[in-house]
């Protein structure tokens, strides 16, 4: 039990790293979805639309080194080749990228329809990002999860403040000042994000920067190929993930009239940031426990310790889910500036489901880390995304973006249907089942009942909340009474 002590205080800390940024980035999409910073709709539906392309090529960049950083660093004997190995071959990539770019920006911008203008800052953030994966991923493995923090704290301050700064201060100091009036542009709302996006990229990398100068730069090609082989699933499944994750409003804007298309993105997007709250408590969850199955892996009866990880993910996150779902109408007043936005509400607790789903599939993905088949990480999420792709195709143009929220709840509720069966055959696990299923049933049920049939009714909606925390300590009391035991 003492190791779940520790598990759940790494988990707090790198919540602090997660929840923290997040919370700051919900924050600022009530700043650029107000018509005083970004007046139409439409311009925040290009400003996601562009982040989209943003979130692929971090995929592409990164290619799975950091999660094969974690698996051979635990397995090799000589840590010094793994951390000089996956540095080398970060930089290396980086460097390629940024040269093919160099040749290639006016067809890479024709084709993807984004404005040089914008590309040329997005791609510095590209490479800037890449190059601190592997450090921080160095921070995770020797369990320094507060320096790994405050880096992360400094990175969304920095963005936040310029974000503060460059889009509601400049204009006005403009006036006065002939420094200000230099730096100012009009009209270059949607640059300046990117802008200040950039400038905590770099306060970021320069913070990790003395880990490039700490490790001996010997690359082990024997090494790196047994790395890019078992990172090269990771990179299917990223780009499957990512493909469930964006591609909708890129398909949206493909697939939609272009009259409607950026509106409908921005509405979505909006929306969709709501479901965040979820995905907070997952990301900050699999953070924690990505280090742990590794380093219990090859100890005495590893499977009960997994299977109560992801019981005890199931059972927080059933309540987190319901309480969530309750607070949608007051969320969207708090984080969404303005109310033509709201008109897509309506799929929130679909996608809020959809990253419970994403959050345990996460967690049931232990038995092919463990066992080196990381294979089945990308066919799972090739289903998925395929999944994606065919109903986005299919109910886009009859349904909009409602379409969309189906087919990513589909493809995350099936990728975790598929990674219990495909696990229990080649890694078994002695999940409880009945407990799991009874909770996560309950969860929707109730978050369903509350947002759809009770929606105006407060009163029905904390009860559901409380039905759902009875039932918890009800089922759970023990375990409770003997964690708070623990903590003191």
């Amino acid at each position: 039990m003492r190791k779940f002590i520790e598990l759940f205080k790494q988990t707090f800390i790198y919540g602090i790293a997660t929840v923290f940024p997040r919370i700051i980035s919900v924050i600022l999409v009530r700043i650029h979805t107000d018509k005083s910073v970004i007046s139409e709709v439409a311009e925040f539906g290009t400003l996601s639309l562009i982040f989209s392309y943003i979130i692929l090529f971090n995929v592409v960049l990164s290619y799975g080194m950091e999660t094969s950083f974690f698996r051979f660093y635990n397995s090799e004997k000589n840590k010094e080749d793994v951390l000089s190995t996956s540095a080398i071959s970060i930089v290396f990539t980086s460097i390629i990228f940024m040269s093919f770019f160099s040749i290639f920006k006016l067809n890479i911008s024709e084709f993807l329809q984004i404005d040089v203008k914008y590309l040329n800052i997005v791609v510095w953030i590209l490479v800037v990002d890449v190059l601190t994966v592997i450090p921080l991923a160095y921070l995770r493995l020797r369990q320094r999860a507060v320096k790994y923090s405050m880096i992360k704290i400094i990175n969304i301050c920095v963005y936040f403040f310029l974000n503060i700064f460059l889009l509601i201060f400049l204009k006005d100091l403009a006036v006065d000042s002939p420094i200000f009036k230099k730096i100012y542009i009009e009209n270059y709302e949607v640059a300046y994000i990117f802008i200040a996006n950039l400038f905590a990229s770099i306060a970021s990398f320069l913070l990790l920067i003395p880990f490039y100068f700490n490790i001996k730069y010997r690359a082990n090609i024997v090494l790196l190929k047994k790395m890019l082989i078992y990172a090269f699933p990771i990179l299917i499944s990223g780009l499957a993930f990512t493909i469930n994750e964006t591609f909708d409003k890129i398909l949206l804007d493909f697939l939609l009239p272009e009259s409607i298309a950026k509106t409908q993105i921005g509405m979505y997007s909006a929306c969709y940031k709501l479901a965040i709250f979820m995905m907070l408590f997952s990301t900050a969850y699999k953070l924690a426990i990505e280090p742990f199955f590794f380093s219990e892996a090859e100890k005495k009866d590893p499977q009960k310790k997994y299977a109560l990880v992801l019981e005890t993910f199931v059972i927080i996150g059933s309540s987190i889910l319901v309480l969530i779902v309750v607070s949608l109408d007051l969320l969207k007043v708090i984080f969404i500036g303005d109310e033509e936005y709201w008109k897509a509400m309506y799929i929130v607790p679909i996608i809020l489901i959809a990253n419970f789903c994403l959050g345990i599939y996460q967690n049931l993905s232990v038995w092919y880390k463990v066992t080196d088949k990381t294979k089945f990480a990308a066919y799972i999420s090739v289903f998925g995304a395929f999944l994606t792709l065919f109903l986005n195709f299919l109910m886009i143009p009859s349904y909009g973006f409602f379409g969309s929220a189906i087919a990513t709840l589909a493809a995350y509720f099936s990728m975790m249907i598929l990674s219990y069966f495909i696990g229990k055959r080649y890694y078994p696990i002695p999940y409880n089942m009945c407990k799991i299923i009874f909770y996560f049933a309950i969860s929707v049920s109730l978050s369903l009942v509350s947002f759809y049939g009770f929606r105006d009714n407060l009163q029905i909606g904390i009860l559901c909340v409380l039905i759902m925390n009875l039932i918890i300590f009800t089922l759970e009391k023990k375990r409770i009474y003997g964690l708070f035991r623990l903590l003191r």
